[in-house]
């Protein structure tokens, strides 16, 4: 029997002839070759994950970029016409002082009949095309003081009105949307002392 393993161990020794030492290690070495394979597969799963939540910032960011970029055009296109607002305003006040300084009586006589209709008329077209473009007159007479609308330039003694309460407009103003073109200057009741 001793034979019979000698010549089982010569055999087996000429089939591993030719193979790389490293495959004839003990199994200790194949355990740690498969520690090894397992902690490469560990940090490759690691960083798979870093970069699926890396890939999920970047598309939020781009989604929170992208949001912002359409409402900047947005609101682009609904305050474009701000500064140019702001520029005509200024006509409008010439345009209603001119109206409000026109007497009774030009307006019955049939020669200035004519020029006041058109002078009226050139101040309805202009507050048309405002409202068509979302401006609007701010109101202010009978409201209280709003600083977010008004801006206080006096103060009168009133017994007829609450104190903080706008009785007199000096300069009218205005919003473009949602967002304050130009606050109404006003006058502001207050108690008689």
């Amino acid at each position: 029997m001793i034979e019979n393993d000698k010549s089982h161990d010569e055999a087996a020794e000429a089939e591993l002839k030719g193979v790389p030492e490293e495959f004839l290690d003990d199994s200790s070495e194949e355990d740690e070759g498969e520690g090894d394979l397992n902690e490469a597969l560990e940090g490759l799963r690691r960083d798979l994950e870093e970069a699926k939540q890396e890939t999920l910032y970047a598309k939020a960011e781009t989604q929170n970029v992208r949001r912002r970029m359409e409402k900047d055009v947005s609101d682009a296109r609904a305050y474009a016409s701000t500064g140019f607002a702001r520029d005509v305003l200024s006509v409008w006040d010439n345009l209603s002082r001119a109206v409000e300084a026109i007497p009774e009586s030009l307006r019955d006589d049939e020669k200035m009949k004519g020029l006041v209709t058109g002078i009226e008329a050139t101040q309805r077209e202009l507050e048309k095309v405002f409202k068509g473009h979302g401006i609007e007159r701010v109101a202010a007479i009978g409201l209280p003081l709003d600083p977010n609308q008004h801006q206080a330039m006096i103060e009168m003694p009133s017994d007829e009105h609450e104190p903080g309460t706008v009785v007199q407009e000096m300069q009218s103003g205005w919003m473009i949307k949602d967002r304050l073109l130009r606050p109404a200057m006003v006058g502001v009741a207050k108690k008689p002392d």
